[in-house]
Parts: structure tokens; C-alpha cells; sequence
């Protein structure tokens, strides 16, 4: 009774709603994608919302009006081309913002973005320095430029979410070869420098680490050591992954003091990463989703943030024809956007990921060589990243999820 109760109401602030809307859309003649994003969003969620609580409850068409029937009469302006799930709230495509950056910025490779606590998008990038066949020993994986000593220039800038402005940068003299940025939710920086083969967590602005994995200069497989770490991901409760990396092919999970806690994979863990270029964490499903590069997949494996149940079984694995290598992943919900790269004949583009159902389930953008992906805490934004050879190439773009 109460959950049927439930429904009159919201129906009846529906209904209203559509009465007034109707009556403006009539009088100005407004269609609707006239209307704002938060506005069209907002009836296509609710939408959705209703038509899930009917179907739960059976609700037999002869006894209720039809919900989609009330959103269709002619008052209502939103009956067309909304595409919503019946069963769920819709899964936002992202969009492209044109001219964003308003200024052209000159960075360096840009090898990741993140999102600060403001909503602002934050840069890591390279400056001057490139990583090419003449970086590496290829033997030992030891940096060769050592002596150059760390990148002189500001490493990581804060851009302006409505603008692209640079509002502040910070990280000069500290880097050697920048490579993952994740920002948390209290604002730290979590950072993998490849060349030192060591990861990172800093307070915004600070050159003094809060936390160090890894050792100086010297990769290695040990439980002290990293080589070309590639990405972090932090969960709420304070543990983080590291995905390590170009060489270890593995994935390492700590408690927040940074105890080591697991290995991915592990036996009897059946699961084989090459270059797990980037990581995601989806908290709601306890799925870590990995960008297996040269797999050409994502994998996500049992997190065990909630509880060690179900570690080690087989993980959830998205692998199709037109994936091709994947250098991004970020988390929305239970789904992932993810970003490949140059991959033989194959488009450079974005996918929209369900773990659950193991399918890309949307594709949207056009790249050249995407690095990295974020998207906003408030999942409204979303921001991909780029590297090349010329400033022309490093650059970050912006897109609305709608």
C-alpha cells in the first residue's frame, strides 16, 4: 500500500510537471531539447525510475494508467527520442564541448587526468622529455637520463572546468618521466613516475610524499620494488592498487598505511595481464576493472574491499573485435568508460562498458592517441587526454555526459 501510495505522488508531481511544461513549451514553441540539460535529465530519470517500481510491483496495464501513455499525451513534449532504459536509469553518452580549452595550452605528453575536490580537471604531463626506444635500458629497464636530473617545469596544472584556464601548477623539480595521476576524495595525489619505478601519494603542492612504494631507480619484482608503474586506484576506505605496470604485470593492493595486502593475480587466480596500463574502481559491484593493454581488454577482477569472497574467481572480461588496445578506463557507477589506442586498422575511440553483462554497450569520440580518462565525482563531465610529438598533439578534451 505505502509503495503504491508512493507512486500517486510521484505521478502527480510528474503529471503537474507536464501540465506546466506543456503549456510552455506551447507558448514559446520550445522542443524538447530546448531545454536544459539538467531539466531533460532529470524527467528521463524519473521516467526510468517509475517504470522500474511499476514493473516491480506487476502493476497489470488494466488497472494503471500506462506510464509512458501519461509522458506521450499532447501536452508533454518529452514523449520522443529519449531512449531510456525501461528497467534503469539511462546510461549518459558523453558529448564533445567544442572549443575547450578556450587558449591553446602548450604542454608536454599528457599522460594523465584526474579531478580535484572543486570539479576542476588536473594534468600530469611530461614537458620536454619523451619516452622512446633510446629511454630504457631494455635489459634492466633502468632510466638512462638519470643524471639529467628531475623535469625542471611545473608537472601538473589545474585547468578551469568552464574555461580550460591553467589556475595553478605545481610539481617542478620533482619528476623524471610522469606517467598515472588519481586524485581522492580528500584531495591527494596519488602519482607513478615510470623512471624512478615508484608511486606516490602527495598533498596538493607539496614535494614531500605522504607515502612511497617502490624504490628509487631500482625496478625489481619484490613486494619493495615497482618497474614503470602505471596507474592507482583508491578506494573509499582507504586502500589503494597499483597496476605494475610495463614489466611486473600485476596488480598491488594495500591497506591505507600502505601494508601490502594482495597480489593480482594470484593463485589459483587465472588471469594474465600485458601491461596493465590502467585501473578503475567499481566499489558498488567490488570490481577493480583493468585496461589490459596488449590483451586488447578489460578484465575486472573481485576487488575484495567488502570482503575476501570471491577473490580468485574468474573476472569479469569485456574482449571484442573493434576494442582493440585499451590505454584508459574510469568508472561511472557500474559501468566504465574506456579509451583505446592505435590498434592496426581499428577506429581510436571511446566505449561505453557494462561489466555486469561483459559488452560494450556504446561507442562515442575520435581520437589520435588517447593516454588517459576521468570522469567527474558528480559524473557530469568527462575528460580524455593525449600524447605525441608536438604540443599540437598533447592535449586534454573535454566532454558533457548526457
Amino acid at each position: 500500500m505505502i509503495k503504491i501510495l508512493w507512486i500517486f505522488g510521484v505521478l502527480a508531481v510528474v503529471f503537474s510537471a507536464n501540465n506546466v511544461l506543456g503549456k510552455h513549451l506551447n507558448t514559446h514553441h520550445l522542443t524538447y531539447e530546448d531545454l536544459p540539460l539538467s531539466q531533460r535529465r532529470f524527467f528521463n530519470n524519473v521516467r526510468a525510475l517509475l517504470q522500474k517500481r511499476l514493473n516491480q510491483n506487476a502493476v497489470a496495464e488494466s488497472d494503471w494508467p500506462s506510464f509512458n501513455h501519461a509522458l506521450d499525451s499532447p501536452h508533454n513534449a518529452l514523449a520522443d527520442n529519449d531512449n531510456v532504459a525501461k528497467s534503469a536509469v539511462a546510461i549518459p553518452t558523453p558529448v564533445l564541448v567544442e572549443n575547450w580549452p578556450k587558449v591553446a595550452h602548450r604542454f608536454g605528453q599528457v599522460t594523465a587526468v584526474s579531478i580535484d575536490p572543486y570539479g576542476n580537471p588536473v594534468i600530469f604531463h611530461r614537458a620536454d622529455r619523451f619516452w622512446d626506444s633510446n629511454t630504457f635500458n631494455e635489459t634492466n629497464n633502468i632510466f638512462y637520463y638519470i643524471e639529467n636530473g628531475p623535469i625542471k617545469e611545473a608537472t601538473i596544472y589545474t585547468l578551469d572546468a568552464k574555461t580550460g584556464n591553467i589556475l595553478s601548477g605545481w610539481g617542478e623539480n620533482m619528476f623524471y618521466l610522469p606517467h598515472g595521476l588519481t586524485i581522492d576524495t580528500h584531495g591527494n595525489y596519488w602519482i607513478t613516475d615510470v623512471a624512478m619505478h615508484q608511486a606516490f601519494k602527495l598533498r596538493a603542492s607539496e614535494s614531500q610524499p605522504l607515502l612511497t612504494i617502490g624504490t628509487p631507480f631500482r625496478p625489481g619484482s619484490s613486494v619493495k620494488h615497482l618497474c614503470k608503474p602505471t596507474s592507482i586506484a583508491v578506494a573509499t576506505t582507504g586502500e589503494f592498487f597499483v597496476a605494475d605496470g610495463y614489466c611486473n604485470q600485476r596488480i598491488l593492493k594495500f591497506n591505507a598505511a600502505g601494508r601490502l595486502l594482495r597480489i593480482i593475480p594470484q593463485p589459483p587466480e587465472f588471469l594474465s595481464l600485458q601491461v596493465p596500463h590502467a585501473i578503475t574502481l567499481l566499489e558498488r559491484l567490488d570490481l577493480l576493472c583493468i585496461a589490459d593493454r596488449e590483451n586488447m581488454r578489460v578484465v575486472c577482477p573481485k576487488a575484495g574491499l567488502k570482503s575476501s569472497k570471491g577473490e580468485g574467481q574468474p573476472a569479469a572480461t569485456i574482449q571484442e573485435p573493434d576494442l582493440g588496445r585499451v590505454f584508459g578506463v574510469a568508472a561511472y557507477d557500474d559501468i566504465v568508460y574506456a579509451v583505446n589506442g592505435p590498434t592496426s586498422m581499428l577506429p581510436v575511440r571511446g566505449f561505453t562498458i557494462n561489466p555486469k553483462s561483459e559488452t560494450i554497450i556504446g561507442h562515442w569520440g575520435k581520437f589520435k592517441n588517447p593516454h588517459s580518462i576521468a570522469v567527474s565525482s558528480n559524473t557530469s563531465t568527462l575528460y580524455v587526454t593525449e600524447i605525441g610529438s608536438d604540443y599540437h598533439a598533447n592535449r586534454i578534451w573535454k566532454y558533457v555526459l548526457v
